[in-house]
């Protein structure tokens, strides 16, 4: 087993296990703005506008397999944490059988669905054969996905996140270089720029199965001992089910309003397409902050160490606060030349709506930071279901005052972006308020939870 996160300096042990799960996330983001940066530069602002469109589609399933992973790697965690390890090695079973299913039914949806999903999106008629082009390449890479996202989450949840980095640094660098080849090179369009990501997905999820089956023999080999039982696969659906209805409504939620941003057209869609990857990439570190300080509160939590879950807790917030603060305060200062990243500076529009987009949105990073500390701390004491309560309010807030506001001419546009900080304003507030009338007073783990 790897790395404890029982013990040592609260603050020190959160950072040292969360900084590598953020450079490897930032990394896996590089997958999609290789996609972006490089389609927007050779093929032109519609072919970006039918890759965004894919992208906010692929990211909602792949949502459904990442949500699957985090609440499996929670129970991991707690299994750790308690040192049973012959309940990890059974979760880690039952977990991998219910993620392959899954994960096997996606697959033979979306291609069955596929005209389908491009009418739900209200792609413009001059887009849907470059969006079927680009989705049934895309649409192979889910099974890469699988095996990468489930090894990376049990590797975390025992408190290595080295690994996984790794296995990212080596993908997204393919995934850069496979881009510029098939695209600038052979000319092979946007199924060029799919092919490129599938490929690398599936050297990542392959790498770092090999990995894992090599390095933890002891807990990926069935022997006598080790049963698929029905008991460990509902725990897992437990948490897994919900946890993967959180992730799965978030951006449901985002593919709703990526419907009503084509509904503007070709312009607002280029300029959302781009904005959206330097918006993902600014607070994907508070995002995967989030995600480990959920992984350090479970092992704490299976480990029954209460004051250690609420002195991690403030420093979990105080942490994501500040550097939301940053974030927002360069993103609103360099909204232009970031969007000249991706867009050519002729495309004077495109770039002026990007632009909006992230100064609005932007200005607010430290909200969605709080929002992804609470996700993860309901997650890691087993109330996941009080983080889907917390989705449905911020992206039902975003979806519901982004066609409301969208609609009045006063905000137009805009109103889509305006949706978005009201959202997660609102949910910090109820996330934090149940937080201080239930736990802060009391024990964090519940009597005989533990």
């Amino acid at each position: 087993m790897e790395n404890e996160l029982t013990r040592g300096p609260v603050m020190r042990t959160m950072l040292r296990f969360a900084v590598p799960m953020i450079l490897g996330d930032l990394l896996q983001q590089c997958y999609n703005i290789a996609d972006t940066l490089i389609v927007g530069r050779f093929l032109g602002a519609g072919a970006l506008a039918a890759v965004g469109s894919a992208f906010s589609l692929m990211t909602f399933l792949t949502s459904i397999i990442l949500g699957l992973a985090m609440g499996s790697g929670t129970v991991f965690s707690m299994r750790f944490g308690q040192k049973d390890s012959l309940g990890l090695r059974e979760e880690i079973l039952a977990s991998f059988t219910l993620l392959g299913i899954v994960t096997v039914v996606l697959n033979v949806l979306v291609f069955a669905g596929i005209d389908w999903i491009i009418r739900f999106l209200r792609t413009p008629d001059e887009l849907v054969e470059l969006m079927r082009e680009y989705l049934i390449v895309i649409f192979a890479g889910l099974i890469g996905i699988f095996l990468y996202n489930f090894f990376a989450s049990l590797l975390r949840s025992l408190g290595n996140s080295v690994v996984p980095l790794i296995f990212l640094a080596v993908s997204a660098v393919l995934n850069i270089l496979l881009d510029l080849w098939f695209v600038a090179g052979l000319g092979q369009g946007v199924a060029g720029a799919a092919e490129a990501t599938v490929i690398s997905q599936y050297i990542s999820g392959i790498g770092i199965t090999i990995y894992a089956w090599i390095r933890f023999p002891h807990l990926l080999r069935k022997d006598k001992n080790v049963r698929l039982r029905l008991s460990r696969i509902r725990e897992i659906t437990s948490f897994s089910g919900l946890t993967c209805m959180q992730q799965s409504i978030m951006n449901l939620g985002i593919l709703a309003v990526q419907g009503l941003v084509n509904s503007f057209g070709t312009t607002v869609m280029a300029a959302f397409a781009a904005a959206v990857k330097i918006d993902a990439f600014a607070y994907l570190p508070v995002q995967d902050f989030g995600n480990a300080f959920s992984i350090f509160i479970a092992q704490n939590y299976g480990a029954g160490k209460n004051d250690r879950i609420r002195k991690g807790t403030r420093c979990a917030a105080a942490a994501s606060a500040v550097f939301g603060l940053a974030v927002s305060l360069l993103v609103v200062l360099f909204a232009g030349p970031l969007m000249s990243l991706f867009i050519d500076t002729g495309e004077v529009s495109v770039i002026a709506e990007g632009v909006r987009y992230l100064r609005i949105e932007g200005a607010f990073y430290a909200l969605i930071g709080i929002l992804f500390l609470l996700y993860g701390l309901y997650r890691a004491i087993g109330s996941p279901g009080m983080s889907v309560i917390l989705t449905v309010v911020s992206l039902g807030t975003r979806v519901v005052l982004a066609y409301v506001l969208s609609a009045v001419p006063a905000f137009g546009v805009a109103g889509i972006w305006w949706a978005v900080p009201i959202g997660w304003f609102l949910a910090d507030v109820l996330g934090a308020g149940y937080y201080f009338t239930r736990y802060r007073k009391h024990s964090v783990c519940p009597p005989g939870t533990v």
